[in-house]
């Protein structure tokens, strides 16, 4: 029998529970990351063609393309070789960030954004293991300029950027716990 109010009780408790495990909570936001990111490029792989593209408006479409390249597709006709430097960095930074993320002393803010981070680029990770390349499946375009196709992940990372960038502009400026010339004692 559920008693009148228990449901906010119990929506607190978990609340509560969420701020006392921050870890547990940013593993269980990076893994539904993960699981979005791939669903959904599993999806466009398996219903479209590669080079396939499916109109949705006069400006976006569904496609299916790899890329093979970072953002913009740079470095994409390098010859290979960047298949690995690529797996390297995107590794590097996500063991960074996760490091971070997972530390006692990271501020609320700093763990959603690694996660975000650690989410998207774990995503693009899995796809360069696995299959050499990226899979993008979003292309808006004006008539028939196209930007570069992306995905969920490339979403992930440029959103967390953004909110990160913002906050540190509106954040006051850290204290610096060197004395300066004239707070020191004569």
């Amino acid at each position: 029998m559920t008693l009148p109010g228990s449901f906010w009780k119990d929506s607190l408790m978990n609340a509560r529970w969420t701020q006392r495990n921050p870890r547990w909570t940013w593993l269980a936001a990076v893994a539904v990351l993960l699981f979005l990111d791939q669903i959904s490029k599993s999806y466009f792989s398996t219903t479209l063609e590669l080079g396939e593209a499916i109109k949705v408006t006069e400006w976006f479409n569904f496609v299916h393309v790899l890329n093979t390249g970072a953002a913009f597709s740079l470095l994409a006709d390098a010859g290979g070789w960047q298949r690995w430097f690529f797996i390297g960095v995107t590794a590097l930074v996500v063991g960074v960030v996760s490091v971070v993320c997972l530390a006692r002393q990271a501020e609320p803010l700093d763990r959603w954004v690694g996660a975000f981070v650690v989410g998207g680029g774990g995503g693009n990770l899995v796809d360069r293991v696995q299959i050499g390349a990226v899979v993008d499946f979003l292309d808006f375009h004006w008539r028939s300029i196209h930007w570069p196709a992306f995905n969920l992940a490339d979403i992930f990372i440029v959103c967390s950027m953004l909110v990160w960038c913002f906050a540190s502009l509106k954040s006051p400026p850290r204290q610096s716990p060197r004395k300066t010339p004239e707070e020191l004692p004569s």
